[in-house]
């Protein structure tokens, strides 16, 4: 019997294997985590010394910034990057996302689907956005409010990011289940604590620049990473390795962005390994690109400011065709 050719994501596979880039990085994982834990603690110790000033919003500021870097550990620890035991992540998964107060079930339920089926028009959720609209048919089906900010999306892309935190906050309440209790009790503890030590004007400002730069930073790590790559459509024939890579940007930039984007810059390699540990993602990229350039497949890589560039002609494109007749649709792969 003639035995079956292995697939080409099952050779890429022992590659990486071979590699040793599956194996868990926990003391990685153990330096990063107490890092970020020591400065987030840092920045409320300064919000309560610095009391009723305006300083305070350069604590915001910090805040913002490691929020973010709370939720990069939270996003690994859901896909069980950084322990063997689930419980284990889990537990990490839920302290660092109840820290920021994203419910952790409703966001690794949205994100493994859209890792099973990414920049997919009807089945990926991260391209269902109600303000935006990623291909001409979700324009088209807006109306309203809503149709006249998707026709202006690129020029309103960055200032609707401001946004994001607060629109992650009520999703993290409206659909978390169980979780539900601790999200409002999060909202309720962190507003107590602002306006206990804040008066009124500087208690407002400092909400708004701390959640406004935390969605800010959010949304612009994990824009680049398949906005303005090929939509798919409802049967496409594409194998697992091309879907992921095809619909997949990778930023280039060095240990900077790296740290910058946790490690969401290497998107292609994330999507082919969803559980490799962070730090074994910039040691993958170079095998993974080699291995799409022996096979013709288009490995899509950047810098971080062409990669917002694509984003924003993207939109523009689509946002454009709703006031255009005869304009073209987003670009799909089928």
């Amino acid at each position: 019997m003639v035995p079956r050719q292995a697939s080409d994501f099952a050779q890429l596979s022992a590659l990486v294997k071979q590699a040793g880039l599956l194996e868990r990085r926990r003391g990685y994982y153990y330096a990063r985590i107490g890092v970020n834990l020591t400065l987030y603690a840092a920045a409320w110790v300064a919000f309560a010394l610095l009391g009723d000033s305006w300083w305070q919003l350069a604590v915001a500021v910090a805040l913002g910034v490691m929020s973010t870097q709370l939720a990069f550990i939270g996003h690994d620890a859901g896909h069980k990057q950084i322990f063997a035991s689930r419980k284990w992540n889990e537990i990490t998964g839920y302290v660092h996302s109840g820290l920021v107060g994203v419910s952790y079930d409703w966001w690794v339920s949205k994100h493994n689907r859209h890792h099973a089926n990414p920049n997919h028009e009807d089945e990926d959720p991260d391209v269902d956005i109600s303000v935006l609209a990623f291909t001409r048919r979700q324009g088209l089906a807006k109306s309203g409010p809503l149709r006249w900010i998707a026709s202006r999306q690129a020029v309103l892309f960055f200032p609707l990011l401001l946004l994001e935190g607060f629109a992650l906050h009520w999703h993290s309440i409206r659909h978390s289940g169980r979780e539900r209790p601790l999200m409002i009790a999060n909202v309720v503890v962190y507003l107590a604590v602002v306006f206990w030590v804040l008066s009124p004007v500087y208690a407002v400002s400092f909400i708004l620049v701390h959640q406004a730069v935390w969605g800010f930073y959010m949304g612009c790590s994990f824009a680049p990473n398949h906005k303005g790559m090929p939509v798919l459509s409802a049967g496409h024939s594409l194998d697992f390795l091309r879907k992921q890579v095809l619909t997949s940007r990778n930023i280039r930039g060095g240990w900077f962005v790296d740290v910058l984007l946790g490690g969401l810059n290497y998107q292609i390699e994330h999507h082919l390994f969803p559980s490799m540990p962070r730090p074994h993602l910039r040691h993958a990229q170079p095998i993974v690109s080699e291995f799409c350039r022996q096979r013709g497949i288009s490995y899509a890589q950047c810098g971080l400011f062409r990669s917002y560039g694509y984003v924003l002609e993207h939109l523009h494109e689509v946002g454009a065709s709703l006031s255009e007749k005869g304009q073209r649709p987003a670009e799909r792969l089928a």
